[in-house]
């Protein structure tokens, strides 16, 4: 039986996970300014690529083998970038402004560090069981 006061880490506890949580919602947030004729285009990629985030974390972390988690939180910094890169679209296009997409950079790029730190910690463990 699940007892919620014994505490037990998971993948809600990673910094990454819950910075990436956040910016999804954030994203889907701004994309529901777009066009309607992006819904199947740059809106549905946006929305993907930023879900492949928090959840290629969230599945790294629950296979239990460093080289596995590293590679799926590589993965996730990929569709990061892809995000990132999508917002250039969206303001090129005029679809967002340039606060909201300084804000969103900024945020993507604080993601991508939590993301780097957590390899690099993810590496160390993986040496110390060595």
């Amino acid at each position: 039986m699940y007892n919620e006061n014994f505490k037990r880490h998971s993948f809600e506890d990673v910094k990454a996970w819950q910075l990436a949580r956040n910016f999804r919602k954030n994203i889907y947030s701004i994309t529901k300014q777009f066009p309607k004729e992006e819904l199947y285009c740059l809106t549905s990629q946006m929305r993907r690529a930023t879900v492949s985030i928090h959840s290629n974390i969230a599945e790294g972390y629950g296979r239990y083998n460093f080289q596995e988690n590293i590679q799926l939180c590589r993965i996730a910094r990929g569709s990061l970038n892809e995000v990132l890169d999508q917002l250039y679209a969206a303001s090129d296009e005029k679809y967002i402004n340039n606060e909201q997409f300084n804000s969103l950079r900024i945020e993507g790029r604080n993601i991508e560090l939590a993301l780097n730190g957590y390899i690099g910690f993810l590496k160390g463990q993986q040496l110390s069981y060595k």
